[in-house]
């Protein structure tokens, strides 16, 4: 129900929704996908809900939120405590997603829901100004954000630091902001401070980025690292003359993904290698006073030998990568000459020379 009221953007009341069923039918997960899909299955029922008194908007909003997954509505006949009716059941347009194991509600709530609502505001303010077509782009970025905030839901230790929490925030309210493939919040606040008093309300704005993996191969026996380079949009709208970065192995964490998966994976999109044993280094805010990226960083044990400088990286994310192979000595040599300036990578290998000796110990 959640979700439907946030698709509809309004309460449903308690005669909105009947109990009924679809012969012939079964309600499967998507393959590997976080929602289900509706399949023909001779003898079986696939249980749902019939939804009446809806309006023009309200069915433009489903075919919308339906639309971002390839679902389109079709004309079937289901079963209620009542009787047959006929309705409209939202199936596949084709077969890009394939049927896995039965779906179950509970599970999917447990496992999904908070993403899931997550990213459904995100498709919904943009309904009325994007296309379905769109929406089924940009949909895995959604849901990766509101992966994010499962991800977020532990927080770091608080020995030193104080016990507040949330409920020492009081969001008081949101403005405009702006709605892609990034997003900037706009709000008001006020907030309780280290003398017990509540703050003055003001306003910020907050970027809305995504969680990232990051690894830095290593191969300790030769004592060799391995860099990436890539042209970076930061860079060039600071004005730098010279875009061209150094930067550990990253990918963004997709929905549902474990970050130590998405190192390894990134390992070999970007650098074509791959890993051993990943050891966890840290978790951090990128930067907290302003966005809400967060880094998961390992070190990835591999063997470097005879790996060389190479071009890489995927056509369909318009990356244009070059790895490098260097000494550890080398690599530190350029944190200390400057030439490494981004600071998640002289980060990691500072770790590094930290734990470096420990790792070449035989045994």
């Amino acid at each position: 129900m959640a979700l439907l009221e946030r698709v509809l953007a309004r309460p449903l009341g308690p005669d909105a929704v009947t109990a009924a069923h679809l012969p012939d039918h079964a309600v499967r997960w998507a393959e590997g996908q976080a929602f289900p899909l509706i399949v023909p299955e001779p003898g079986a029922e696939a249980p749902g809900v019939l939804l009446r008194g809806l309006s023009e908007t309200d069915v433009a909003r489903l075919d919308f939120y339906e639309g971002g997954f390839a679902y389109d509505l079709r004309e079937v006949e289901v079963t209620t405590a009542t009787g047959p009716v006929a309705a409209r059941v939202y199936f596949p347009t084709d077969d890009r997603w394939q049927p896995g194991a039965p779906w179950d509600l509970a599970d999917w709530e447990a496992r999904w829901g908070a993403m899931t609502l997550s990213a459904a505001e995100e498709v919904m303010l943009r309904f009325g100004r994007d296309s379905a077509a769109e929406m089924q782009r940009i949909l895995p970025f959604f849901r990766a954000r509101g992966w994010a905030r499962d991800l977020a839901a532990t927080p770091a230790p608080q020995t030193l630091r104080s016990p507040k929490t949330m409920a020492d925030v009081d969001l008081l309210r949101f403005h405009p902001g702006y709605d892609g493939f990034f997003r900037v919040k706009s709000f008001d606040l006020r907030f309780r401070r280290f003398d017990g008093d509540w703050s003055a309300p003001f306003r910020r704005e907050s970027f809305i980025a995504f969680d990232a993996a990051l690894v830095l191969p290593y191969d300790p026996v030769n004592d060799l690292v391995l860099l990436i380079e890539q042209l970076r949009f930061g860079p060039i709208h600071r004005g730098d003359p010279a875009p061209w970065v150094l930067e550990p192995v990253a990918g963004l964490v997709d929905a549902g993904e474990h970050p130590a998966d998405t190192a390894r994976r990134e390992a070999g999109e970007e650098a074509g290698i791959i890993l051993g044993d990943l050891e966890p280094m840290t978790r951090v805010y990128a930067s907290p006073g302003y966005t809400t990226e967060f880094f998961h960083c390992y070190l990835g044990l591999c063997d470097l030998s005879g790996v060389g400088r190479a071009e890489g990286g995927l056509d369909s994310e318009n990356e244009d990568i070059r790895r490098h192979v260097l000494s550890f000595d080398a690599a530190m040599a350029l944190v200390d000459s400057g030439e490494v300036n981004a600071a998640p990578l002289a980060m990691m290998l500072l770790w590094l020379a930290r734990r470096r000796d420990a790792l070449r110990r035989p045994g």
